[in-house]
This record gives C-alpha cells, structure tokens and sequence, in this order.
C-alpha cells in the first residue's frame, strides 16, 4: 500500500501552524547539570540511549542497571557503563561516525523523565570504572557524554499510557519469546531448545560475568 498522495507536513511554519510552545516550555533547555538532575540520575534504573548513523539510521538501546549506575562526573559530564551482551553494539556502531546522542532517564512510579543531549565518545577504560562496578563486574566498556542539553519531559505520555498502572499490565497478550524467536530468527530450532535458551533464570545468571 502506498501513502505519496498523503499531505505531508514539510515546513517549520507548516509545523508551527499546529501552535508553539510556551516560553517557559520553549525556554526549559539548560546546557548544564543541576544538583535535581544529579538527584534523579542516582535514582534511575533505567534509561533509553538514541543514536543515529551520518546516514540517518537510528537506533534505541534499553541500559539498566540497579539505581544509579549512570554516574555523573560533573556538571558537563556523565558516563554510562556497558555490561556484557550480545555485542551487537548498534547504538555505539553510530557514536563512532555520529557523537550526537539523546538520553532518557526513567524513573519507575514517575511520569516525567529527565532527557540529556550531548556529543558521546567510547572510554576501554578510566579512573571511574571502580564506581561502575556492579555485582563484582566492572564494565567492558563506558560511554562518555558531554552534556549539551537537559530537560525535563512532562508526564502526559505516562498517563496516557498508563505504563506504571499494574491492572493494566498484561504479559500474556503476546507469546513467549521463544515462540517469537521460533517464528521470526530461528526456524529450524526445536521449541524446547528455544524455551531453554530464553529462560529468564539462564539469563539471571549471566547478567553480570565477572571473567
């Protein structure tokens, strides 16, 4: 099916005609970290780091960790760590020939999120790798960010969602990952072996190698 003949919305004053932010809105942008910022930082588990290749290719990658595993090194500075997967490295194949990078800061239970822009570069290692380490696994490697860009993103997404709202969770509504997987990467597997690679306790138990 194809979609040329839609209106397409092509222009700053096309986009604009829809309504512009608000001053304090459109003012929010800081170039810094403030101590709130650190705050919420060290109270994250999670975050969201967006890349694009020089090509416009983009990527998404989930990091978690326990509470506050990004550490902020100072006001202009944080650093993510990496931990062992499946070494795909997507998002870091683009730091390498993009540095540009958005991070997404989430805090579970709150609806608004701290969002940090800035150029990126990959460390092997560095005097703060003591601090990142987790579990007795130090990092494999860190990203390191100047921050050009934090603010703050309001909570309307999360409430309209209702993404911290239990009753509306619901696992099931989607087949198990090995069924998945079996479907979509890995036909010729038996379903068992499938079921055995996904297993949530096999994956537990690698989280975090210390060799």
């Amino acid at each position: 099916m194809a979609y040329d003949d839609l209106p397409t919305i092509d222009s700053a004053a096309a986009l604009e005609s829809y309504g512009v932010p608000q001053p304090a809105v459109r003012d929010k942008v800081r170039d810094r970290l403030h101590d709130l910022d650190r705050q919420w930082i060290s109270h994250s588990p999670f975050v969201v780091l967006a890349t694009a290749s020089p090509d416009g290719r983009c990527d998404a990658s989930p990091k978690g960790d326990p509470p506050g595993f990004v550490k902020v090194l100072d006001e202009h500075t944080l650093v993510v760590p990496e931990r062992a997967g499946n070494k795909r490295f997507d998002g870091y194949h683009n730091v390498l020939t993009n540095p540009h990078v958005g991070l997404l800061f989430l805090i579970p239970g709150r609806g608004d999120t701290l969002r940090v822009n800035g150029r990126a570069r990959l460390v092997s290692d560095g005097p703060f790798f003591d601090d990142l380490v987790v579990k007795g696994h130090r990092p494999v490697m860190a990203l390191l960010l100047d921050v050009q860009e934090v603010f703050y993103h309001c909570a309307k997404a999360f409430m309209r969602s209702q993404l911290w709202e239990p009753a509306t969770w619901d696992p099931t509504v989607m087949p198990r990952h090995a069924v998945i997987a079996k479907e979509l990467v890995r036909p010729d597997s038996p379903l068992a072996e499938l079921d055995k690679y996904y297993d949530v306790e096999r994956y537990k138990a690698g989280l975090y190698p210390t060799s």
